[in-house]
């Protein structure tokens, strides 16, 4: 078993993985830092579990996206519009609530590129990878 120590949002974890997947493993914690950078970047003061559940929500719609176009490959649709990012900016969480949900401001889409079928089912292996580590870590 593998053994590597990530950091993220300023913080190293050390985390176990397969034998061979661990510069998988800190390529992939690097992708969550680049987006706990930019959840800071929208705004706000949030200790290190908001950002992470920011950043998490981030890649959880990447992969939402991703699957969806999978999906419509597969039937042989044409890409649809893809969907606005669920969280563009982040509101501060009122004072007096402990739990409540923060507003999001919703961006213009872009338009769709044309979408490969081999690039389609690369990206159908790549999320069942980190959907397979992401459930691996929740073990942990």
């Amino acid at each position: 078993m593998g053994q590597v120590t990530v950091r993220v949002g300023g913080y190293s974890h050390p985390v176990s993985c397969e034998d061979g997947q661990e510069a998988h493993l800190i390529a992939l914690a690097a992708e969550v830092d680049r987006r706990v950078a930019s959840v800071k970047t929208m705004g706000g003061s949030y200790g290190e579990p908001r950002l992470l559940l920011l950043a998490a929500l981030l890649l959880a719609d990447e992969v939402h996206d991703l699957k969806v176009e999978v999906a419509q490959a597969r039937a042989g649709l044409p890409p649809a519009p893809p969907s606005p990012p669920t969280v563009t900016a982040v509101a501060p969480l009122p004072a007096a609530s402990a739990g409540g949900a923060s507003s999001a401001d919703v961006a213009e889409p872009a338009p769709a590129p044309a979408m490969d079928p081999q690039l389609a089912e690369r990206l159908a292996r790549v999320a069942e990878r980190i959907e397979g580590i992401a459930a691996d870590l929740g073990k942990g």
